[in-house]
């Protein structure tokens, strides 16, 4: 059974998903900074560049956010294709064929221009350099369904495999979608009755209808709608049957909770407790320490074994190793036993860490082709029945790779809890104290000809450096001192970064 663990301070909010005493998912959110994902604004298009069909809006956020063609709803693309078509026949004496080709392939800039005010939704937070990811294929999340106001499809949840059900809950959605809308049927909508469905439908479409009226009269750049709070729109995602207790250290938000789930799922209201303890709830229940576990490259597995997990911008490697575990019969049974535990981890650290993109793992080699199959297909049914986001993943390759994807939803916690190192800019590595002092040795030979012959200067350095040309490169020194013609002495200066350097003259 999981847990759902909150703690509420002046500053921030913490929500961690807890099950056997471990953590599988962790959230923040800054009270001073909101979470931009999901957000409505009323954007203007800043630029348009079609060599990477690409449109920037401005959003009223530090950085214009960018949004590709692909994230163009399709009738809002025929629209506008159809509204240039027509455009470009009125300029012409004898028009083109009126007859407009909704399969030819757009161009983003006959669809927008500089200027144009445009109803767009954030997707994705912005990453590194990146600004905000923008759509204007619309989705509105509530606990059974997800509307879709501008796209005319009905979709279903894969884990709902009933047949039966499939059909009476698609059934049931689209005889109470406005035309032209659609929606996605949640997973947690497998056994829903029909009163549940339609309070859920009726509310959203208010919230589209709200959009709709707050957009016509808004300002460039403000945002006209966003998402519950952080904490009731985890209750509402992750509450279910699995869930045995909501634990909150904070009266208030105990009784916001309370509130929410008496209005859409009552059934649930008695697992809403107050945490009274005298020591940080996270601490209690040995959560901080893990926190600080999902910072390092390295996460250990209980039999001894260990992942290494590397991100970069563009995707992140997972390498699985025995370590310690060296099994009991043959090599084999260890390294697919080794496999099938990492299959597990694996999957926790994607949830946890909130790793998206490509991933690529690489497994311990497996000689017999049914063993990596099996530990192929541990990964499949991890993802698909404990993980919330889409992923779709390779087979195993004959090195022993695998290739994935999973959604992207907002930043890392790396990039949540972390900032770049500022010795050694994001690399991982420094300079040797050796290439350091060497570094230094060519900058100044250069620099100390420009001084003037038999002056005296002293070369300030941080201690580290001090200690290690004081200790084994003095012949350096002093080759130094007879290539320029002065006396060169060395100080300890530990205000200075290290391959920093000073060079003071004395009289």
């Amino acid at each position: 059974m999981k847990k759902i663990i909150i703690n509420s301070d002046q500053w921030q909010t913490r929500v961690a998903i807890v099950e056997n005493n471990e953590i599988h998912n962790i959230y923040f959110e800054r009270h001073l900074q909101k979470s931009l994902e999901r957000a409505f604004f009323k954007g203007q298009i800043a630029k348009v560049l079609p060599g990477i069909q690409t449109a920037f809006v401005e959003i009223g956020q530090e950085k214009s956010g960018f949004l590709h063609i692909s994230e163009i709803d399709r009738d809002l693309t025929i629209e506008r294709f159809a509204k240039h078509a027509q455009l470009e026949d009125d300029d012409q004496k004898e028009p083109k064929s009126s007859k407009f080709n909704r399969y030819q392939k757009p161009d983003i800039s006959t669809l927008f221009k500089e200027g144009e005010p445009l109803l767009v939704q954030v997707c994705k937070e912005p990453v590194y350099e990146k600004g905000a990811k923008l759509t204007t294929c619309f989705t509105l999340p509530g606990r059974f369904i997800v509307l879709m106001p501008n796209i005319p499809k009905v979709g279903i949840s894969k884990k709902i495999d009933n047949l039966e059900e499939r059909t009476r809950l698609k059934n049931m959605v689209k005889e109470g979608l406005p035309e032209g809308m659609g929606a996605i049927i949640r997973t947690c909508a497998d056994g829903a009755g029909s009163k549940e469905i339609t309070k859920d439908l009726a509310y959203l479409v208010n919230c589209w209808k709200e959009v709709e009226k707050k957009f016509a009269q808004a300002a460039i750049g403000q945002k006209i709608y966003e998402d519950i709070d952080l904490v009731l729109q985890i209750v509402r995602d992750h509450l279910d049957d699995h869930i045995e207790s909501i634990i909150v250290d904070n009266e208030k938000v105990q009784s916001d909770i309370y509130k929410f789930i008496r209005s859409i799922m009552p059934e649930y209201s008695h697992l809403v407790k107050l945490y009274t303890g005298s020591a940080n709830i996270f601490e209690h229940f040995a959560i901080e320490k893990q926190i600080h576990t999902a910072l390092e490259r390295k996460v250990h597995l209980k039999s001894g074994g260990s992942l290494i997990i590397e991100t970069t911008e563009a995707m992140t490697v997972i390498d699985v190793n025995t370590g310690k575990f060296i099994g009991k019969t043959n090599m084999e049974e260890t390294i697919v036993k080794t496999n099938l535990e990492a299959v597990e981890e694996i999957a926790r650290q994607l949830r946890l860490r909130n790793i998206g993109g490509l991933i690529v793992i690489d497994f311990i080699d497996m000689s017999v082709h049914a063993n990596k199959q099996k530990v192929f297909k541990a990964l499949e049914k991890v993802l698909k029945e404990k993980d919330k986001f889409q992923s779709v993943v390779l087979k195993i390759s004959e090195f022993g790779l695998v290739q994935m994807t999973r959604k992207r939803s907002g930043k890392t916690l790396m990039q949540q809890l972390m900032h770049t190192c500022t010795q050694c800019h994001g690399l991982g590595y420094m300079k040797s104290t050796q290439t350091l002092a060497y570094d230094i040795f060519r900058h100044l030979k250069q620099e100390l000809l420009r001084i003037d012959k038999n002056k005296k200067i002293t070369i300030q350095v941080h201690s580290a450096l001090f200690n290690y040309i004081s200790s084994s490169e003095y012949q350096a020194v002093l080759d130094l001192e007879k290539t320029a013609g002065v006396k060169i002495m060395f100080a300890t200066n530990d205000s200075l970064k290290l391959g920093h350097y000073m060079v003071i003259c004395n009289e």
